[in-house]
């Protein structure tokens, strides 16, 4: 393997890692920011009052977008398998 070859498969893996974890921390960092400004203006301190609506949320958008992180999970690793000859010459 050459290391460019080695470099780009890295790069792509990094990616879709990026690309697959956005839709789940994008809205726990809003949902965050927002019950951190209610807690702060009201002077609340519950750890479960931030805790329990980022936890909704990440399941709402792991159910929202599951099924398509899972098949691009998936057709990655059938095109990183399926090349795997290729990679070896």
């Amino acid at each position: 393997m050459q290391q460019e070859f080695v470099l780009t498969l890295g790069q792509r893996m990094l990616e879709l890692v990026a690309l697959l974890a956005a839709p789940l921390l994008i809205p726990a960092l809003i949902i965050g920011l927002l019950v951190g400004m209610f807690q702060a203006a009201t002077q609340i301190n519950e750890m479960t009052l931030s805790f329990i609506p980022k936890l909704a949320i990440v399941g709402i958008a792991l159910v929202v977008g599951g099924p398509w992180m899972l098949s691009s999970l998936v057709n990655f690793s059938r095109e990183l398998i399926l090349n795997i000859p290729a990679y070896i010459n």
